[in-house]
């Protein structure tokens, strides 16, 4: 799971959307690379917000890449792209928490006349970089891996458990030591306990 982009923009009056703060992370592509993968990133997010009406949010998957969009109603839009084994709940989150950042600490005149790139929050980087492990920035995320965890150990006890009451099974019936009524009794309480595991 990787986040390649991520870039805020404003949606000017005439539709067309101008890229105010941008963070990259774009160490997997080669050096010769980066320019070229940048400049489609940059062309894709304003196409993106350019063409995603006010107030919707979607998530648009090109080869191996998702770019999720939110356009606020205020027009402003922040784009992330991602591989496409990162969680859509978690990119959108991300979205949502950088432009109330944004909006909060960057002044609302300069949206309109900044020039591309032109403004100075380097807190977007930090987002881009707290958010590269979903599990760790997301409270949810982290909660169903560990749910998840909690569940593959549970399971891999009771199949122990299973193996081992199998085991017990055929020493009861290689038992020699044992009574016929001693046997008939595990047997019994065997068929009775065992509508009560829970797989």
């Amino acid at each position: 799971m990787k986040l390649y982009s991520l870039s805020i923009l404003y949606r000017v009056g005439d539709g067309k959307a101008n890229r105010l703060v941008s963070a990259y992370e774009l160490s997997s592509f080669g050096f010769f690379q980066r320019s070229s993968v940048k400049e489609f990133m940059n062309f894709s997010t304003k196409i993106l917000v350019e063409r995603t009406s006010p107030s919707c949010r979607s998530s648009v998957k090109e080869q191996e890449y998702v770019c999720h969009v939110y356009v606020k109603s205020n027009n402003v839009g922040a784009v992330v792209i991602a591989d496409h084994e990162y969680p859509q709940r978690v990119a959108h989150t991300l979205l949502n928490k950088a432009i109330e950042d944004f909006e909060a600490k960057v002044d609302k005149k300069l949206w309109s006349i900044a020039k591309e790139d032109e403004i100075k929050y380097p807190e977007l980087e930090q987002f881009l970089q707290k958010y590269q492990n979903p599990r760790e920035a997301d409270a949810m995320s982290k909660i169903n891996a560990d749910l998840d965890e909690t569940k593959i150990i549970l399971h891999n006890t009771i199949e122990a458990v299973l193996e081992r009451g199998e085991k017990i099974d055929d020493l009861v019936e290689k038992s020699e030591g044992l009574s016929l009524q001693s046997k008939t009794f595990y047997k019994t309480a065997r068929k009775t306990n065992s509508c009560c595991v829970i797989l």
